[in-house]
């Protein structure tokens, strides 16, 4: 749940490089890609395009001015954002993080056996807890390796870095502020790799989105590398409804804080006190849609594009998606991407997924 955009400028600010890696690139970057990086901090690389920002507006508004309106699902991961969604994956209503967490502690060496790879590449890594799983596996059955988490907030990937490089030692952290398209493009495809993606991520995709997602990823896997996915399962309404609508209300607060995000961003004026949260179960598309309401009118305005527009009471914007799946039609459609199931792991109830995966021949 990755943009220049998505970069906070409080983050940016903190910027440094170091003027002997100019010409160096973190060990899981490919020779040809090396250039296209610069270090951030201490083992977190970054895109060097970011220096060179497009107008924030004219991404936002390119989404606002579509019918319905609608805006990128990565506003929600600001330095706020990142740490209201680890605290939501902590809820007991939120049973996803719960689920997974298990299924990779019973697991963990089971899959890494399976998948002999020197590098795993966590995409939307967040704090990478449910990593840790995998990565005392990878110390314990091969004494090394190198773990890549893939995240566009650079505080949560300090998040990450500090305990993981403090609880192994052996495996060297090399993170990546960057979308998952940057990251997969710049990985090398010599490094026998294990591409993880959980949290049912793949869920927040629109369909579009999905095939491309897939397509890229399997285009520049190795003969060598391996997928780690995580899955959603359709399930009971009221299950779903209550995981994205907690009775404390961080959910709602996660959503509209992309707004404040915008507004930073931007220098728009949306205003939080006059919008509320609304999350609604699309059963026809299987699917949560989260949206934001205001209360009443407000006239939004970008004053560095000189655009502005009438966000009309209760019209709703469109912050996220959160798709489940039927595992059998997923795992056809998946074959067609050229990914080959290799472990197939559930919690008792059925609920959710874990999905090992290689590309095929």
């Amino acid at each position: 749940m990755c943009a220049d955009a998505e970069i906070s400028s409080s983050c940016v600010a903190d910027e440094r490089v170091v003027e002997d890696e100019l010409n160096c690139g973190a060990n899981v970057l490919a020779a040809g890609q090396q250039h296209r990086w610069r270090l951030l901090d201490d083992s977190l690389w970054i895109l060097r395009q970011h220096s060179e920002k497009a107008d924030p507006a004219l991404a936002v508004l390119r989404t606002l001015f579509d019918q319905p309106r609608w805006v990128d699902p990565s506003y929600l991961y600001d330095d706020r954002g990142s740490d209201l969604f680890e605290e939501i994956s902590q809820l007991p209503e939120y049973y996803l993080t719960r689920l997974e967490d298990g299924i990779l502690e019973r697991e963990a060496a089971n899959i890494v056996a399976t998948a002999p790879v020197e590098c795993l590449v966590e995409l939307g890594a967040g704090f990478s807890k449910k990593t840790r799983h995998l990565l005392r596996e990878q110390v314990k059955q091969r004494g090394r390796g190198i773990f890549a988490p893939v995240d566009v907030s650079p505080l949560a990937l300090k998040g990450s870095r500090d305990p993981q490089q403090e609880a192994f030692p052996e495996i060297q952290f090399e993170g990546l502020v960057a979308r998952y398209e940057d990251a997969i493009a710049s990985i090398d495809v010599e490094l026998p790799t294990l591409f993880v993606f959980l949290g049912s991520t793949v869920g927040n995709f629109t369909r579009v989105q999905f095939g491309h997602f897939f397509h890229q990823l399997s285009s520049n896997m190795g003969p060598n590398d391996f997928l780690l996915l995580g899955v959603d399962e359709v399930k009971e309404a009221a299950i779903v409804e209550r995981a994205y609508n907690d009775s404390r209300g961080l959910t709602a607060d996660f959503v509209l804080n992309a707004f404040d995000h915008i507004n930073r961003l931007t220098g728009s004026n949306f205003d939080r006190a006059k919008m509320e949260y609304s999350p609604f179960y699309n059963s026809q598309k299987r699917q949560m849609e989260m949206y934001a309401l205001p209360t009443s009118s407000q006239e939004i305005r970008f004053p560095d594009v000189q655009a502005s527009f009438r966000w009309e009471e209760a019209e709703p914007i469109l912050v996220e998606i959160s798709r489940k799946f039927v595992l059998s039609s997923l795992l056809s459609q998946l074959q067609f991407f050229g990914l080959e199931l290799v472990q197939r792991h559930n919690d008792r109830q059925q609920w959710f997924s874990v999905l090992l995966f290689r590309r095929s021949p």
